[in-house]
């Protein structure tokens, strides 16, 4: 069984390999990871491409643009319209396949200018076990999973991020906003952006693990048992501040943040 310096070792090898590199980029713990190391090797041939859509909160984007500039990456801001996309909308279960496809879709346009490139995202070796239909789009589009390739997992990518002093070692999971509405109902843009100002309220009250999930007039909060009783101690206050972001009714859920959810 290799030790995590050598897994890490085996991904630098495969990325120095590849010569130029585009690398679908989201701030989050594993595209940031692997931004780093491509960075590492490939210098400016290592290119970080990041969606920006109304499925990203504007929060989450600025966090992954101003990370980018700190570390040097050669960073492309694109603009995807899986929001115009009604198989997106309609959310039947394949949201992250329509969502993943445009993406790479675009990244495969836009850089094709540059030649002979090779596009990466950050699938690990954790993904494995999950249905994730992100995977069959990487897969319709020859994108490579340098990650997973390595074997690492999301410790160990936690780990070696602590290592190389990326902020990211202990950020929280985070999906698109899609993901905040329950599969079979439709997602509507402007409820969207009730979900993000939600959200964005949670955040500042420093919940570190959070959903809201959207139930019409109804929001339904997620975060870590551990936070009950903060968040019970905030209630007046956090229920009329969310109330004024759209919603009627606010709950919480006393299951606690479940990742990965279908709302």
């Amino acid at each position: 069984m290799k030790s995590i310096e050598e897994k890490e070792q085996v991904l630098l090898e495969e990325l120095k390999a590849y010569g130029s590199l585009a690398v679908a980029y989201s701030g989050g713990v594993d595209s940031s990871y692997l931004a780093d190391c491509a960075h590492e090797v490939l210098g400016q041939n290592a290119r970080m491409i990041i969606a920006d859509s109304p499925s990203i909160p504007r929060a989450e984007l600025q966090d992954a643009i101003d990370l980018a500039k700190e570390r040097g990456w050669n960073l492309r801001i694109i603009q995807t319209n899986e929001h115009k996309n009604d198989a997106y909308l309609e959310n039947r279960g394949d949201r992250c396949f329509h969502c993943k496809n445009e993406l790479f879709a675009k990244m495969e346009t836009i850089m094709s200018e540059f030649g002979e490139i090779v596009l990466a995202h950050g699938a690990i070796e954790d993904d494995k076990g999950d249905v994730r239909p992100g995977t069959q789009a990487a897969a319709n589009h020859c994108v490579v999973a340098p990650l997973q390739n390595a074997g690492l997992y999301k410790k160990e990518i936690r780990i070696l991020s602590e290592r190389r002093g990326l902020p990211t070692a202990t950020k929280a999971s985070f999906a698109c906003l899609g993901s905040r509405f329950p599969t079979g109902t439709r997602i509507d843009l402007e409820a969207m952006t009730q979900v993000e100002k939600a959200e964005a309220i949670l955040r500042a009250r420093g919940y570190a693990q959070y959903r809201i999930r959207h139930h019409g007039d109804l929001c339904r909060i997620e975060v870590e048992p551990a936070d009950f009783e903060k968040i019970m101690s905030e209630r007046t206050e956090l229920v009329a501040t969310i109330k004024k972001a759209g919603y009627k009714f606010v709950t919480l859920d006393l299951n606690g943040y479940s990742m990965g959810s279908s709302a």
